[in-house]
């Protein structure tokens, strides 16, 4: 059945930003002299938000001095190398066009992912892009969902989540929504299963078949 709305994850979903995100945690890292992570362990830390990734890659003493270097090499770098996944126009001009509305559900600061939605041309055809620190709460936080969800005037039955880690999973689970997983981003099909994911696919192909298009 043809969902009635559609939330994505931004990273690794719809986009690949890992090279930035890499790039910002290393500099920063370098800054207060540091061991700097490698790009496996990056992807891995990543989807939480950026304090949990900072935390889980340096230690949660870390993140006040860490942050800000993070967040000026950023500013100035962050759109270096931001790249569209295989399909992502695709599926989001196919939901556009079946009158589906379609937004971004991300953990990226709100501000950055509306930077890079519109770098990447993504922004006309998106209803909405919500993201952490636009409100109080970030995946998979019940109330963060019902805020994008009350934001598109849209419920919570119909509605499916498209993401590539646990926390898109768990996100899916607490709201309620039907749950697609990809593994185009930071997590195995083995992984997201376990972590409570029925249907999983390898692209946004194979995602735009799952959603009737």
């Amino acid at each position: 059945m043809r969902p009635t709305c559609v939330l994505f994850d931004l990273d690794g979903t719809l986009i690949d930003h890992f090279m930035a995100i890499y790039r910002c945690h290393v500099y920063a890292t370098r800054q207060l002299g540091l061991p700097e992570p490698t790009l496996a362990q990056v992807r891995a830390a990543v989807g939480g938000g950026l304090e949990e990734a900072i935390a889980k890659l340096a230690g949660a003493d870390k993140v006040a001095a860490l942050r800000p270097h993070f967040l000026a090499h950023w500013q100035a770098t962050n759109l270096d190398d931001a790249e569209l996944l295989p399909g992502a126009r695709e599926i989001l001009q196919a939901l556009q066009q079946a009158g589906v509305p379609r937004a971004v559900l991300t953990n990226k600061r709100g501000y950055a992912a509306r930077e890079v939605c519109a770098h990447l041309g993504l922004t006309p055809l998106l209803d909405g892009i919500f993201g952490a620190e636009d409100t109080p709460w970030i995946k998979p936080h019940p109330d963060f969902t019902r805020h994008a969800l009350t934001q598109l005037k849209v419920g919570a039955a119909g509605t499916t989540l498209v993401g590539d880690s646990p926390f898109d999973v768990a996100t899916a689970l607490q709201s309620q929504l039907h749950f697609i997983g990809v593994t185009t981003g930071t997590h195995t099909a083995d992984e997201l299963k376990a972590s409570g994911a029925s249907v999983v696919v390898d692209s946004l192909a194979a995602v735009t078949r799952e959603l009737g298009l």
